[in-house]
């Protein structure tokens, strides 16, 4: 059990962000081990078949298939709409001796395979050729899933944000995850690790992860910012086809591009990601959007550089009776 100890400033610090290089490292358990993470199937078939000759024992030895991950691999994002190549950039400026001190970690008392030589021997040299590994993966399996990906764990964000603004720590905790419970002062986690960490004023930084479903994870090593990994909501849909229709009763009202609209916006959606998956462009879509707007049934929120929309109580009623219908 691991136990973050908040003082009266920690709440107020609670900040959100979601990281692509941590995606990146999280996918690389699925595809080692996918009866662990079986909602990513879909993925880990499309992804084993992409990597045919690409040259994965670098990557394997860093991240294996359960256990410690070494946190300088996905150091935790200071701002909250990274980019994969400043990440990665992050990673290339780890101190020496943090890559030596994590290995050894991970390795304990057994002999660090020989792909593993240039991070202990010359670890610069070693983090770029590790770097230049992590970005050929991430061309070929998940650069063209990242929209998709990034929409889920921005509306996520979102959520968790209001949640924080509307009810405070009590609420934002409450339904995170099974194994993570708010006592009041402190937020249990129930992970195979016991630690007590007081968190001092430094806050706790919240990381929606897709990849890392079905479980949570944590950060507490002192020189890294203390942080809670855990599945964002919506995560089971992830790979479902794109449905491009509503609820029958919800066409006949409004018809069908609204309805597919609404029925969509189980979570948080930018104009983009909507029209990709309605199969309309995207200016027909802002216009739609406009009129639902208007009648209350969806509300927008700048996040970064876009604008996402969500459904408003009426309009998630809205939605319930026209499947009901």
């Amino acid at each position: 059990m691991v136990r973050f100890e908040f003082g009266a400033e920690d709440v107020a610090r609670v900040r959100f962000a979601f990281s692509p290089n941590w995606e990146l490292v999280s996918s690389l358990r699925a595809l080692q081990r996918p009866s662990a993470h079986a909602l990513h199937l879909p993925w880990v078939h499309e992804a084993r078949r992409a990597l045919e000759g690409f040259d994965m024992t670098l990557l394997t030895a860093l991240v294996t298939p359960e256990g410690y991950v070494p946190d300088f691999l996905g150091p935790p994002p200071v701002t909250p709409l990274p980019d994969l190549e400043a990440e990665l950039d992050t990673v290339r400026r780890v101190p020496s001796e943090r890559v030596r001190h994590e290995i050894g970690v991970l390795y304990g008392r057994r002999r660090p395979p020989a792909v593993l030589r240039p991070l202990l021997e010359r670890p610069r040299h070693g983090l770029r050729r590790m770097t230049e590994a992590l970005a050929g993966y991430w061309e070929l399996t998940l650069a063209h899933h990242w929209s998709r990906l990034r929409s889920l764990l921005e509306g996520e964000v979102l959520h968790r944000a209001r949640q924080l603004t509307l009810g405070g720590a009590e609420l934002l905790f409450a339904d995170v995850h099974e194994d993570v419970a708010w006592t009041g002062s402190e937020l249990a986690v129930d992970i195979r690790h016991d630690a007590v960490i007081p968190l001092g004023g430094r806050g706790l930084l919240m990381l929606p992860s897709a990849f890392y479903w079905p479980r949570v994870a944590v950060v507490t090593d002192p020189a890294w910012q203390p942080s809670l990994t855990y599945p964002p909501r919506g995560v089971a849909t992830l790979w479902d086809p794109a449905e491009a229709t509503g609820p029958e009763g919800l066409r006949a009202l409004l018809g069908a591009t609204r309805a597919a609209l609404l029925a969509q916006l189980d979570a948080p959606r930018s104009t983009a990601e909507l029209a990709r998956r309605v199969g309309v462009t995207p200016g027909a879509v802002s216009q739609h959007l406009g009129k639902l707007r208007g009648a209350g049934v969806v509300t927008s929120s700048r996040q970064g550089r876009e604008v996402l929309y969500a459904l408003t109580p009426a309009g998630e009623a809205l939605v319930g009776a026209g499947r009901s219908s």
